[in-house]
């Protein structure tokens, strides 16, 4: 199944997670039928970049490219400095 560990819950009924929750920033909870509680981790993205999840061919895109730089298909186009625009933050 994966990694297993008994936990505690405290006098206020809490339970610490520690290195469970690693990257974690919300989990979703579910209580089965036989009373089971299940976490199901959840990594949220700002909104602002939800966008690129709503968009395939983006997504794709994006994919690829990083896809080709980590296997070193890239090629140096120089600068980018003159099209940099801050009024985007």
């Amino acid at each position: 199944m994966g990694t297993e560990k008994v936990l505690r819950p405290d006098a206020k009924g809490r339970v610490a997670l520690g290195e469970f929750a690693k990257g974690v920033s919300s989990f979703r909870v579910t209580i089965d039928a036989q009373q089971r509680i299940v976490l199901e981790p959840f990594a949220e993205i700002p909104a602002r970049e939800k966008w690129l999840f709503e968009n395939t061919e983006a997504l794709a895109s994006l994919k690829r490219g990083l896809a080709d730089s980590k296997a070193g298909r890239v090629e140096a186009l120089g600068s980018f400095a003159g099209y940099a625009d801050d009024s985007d933050d």
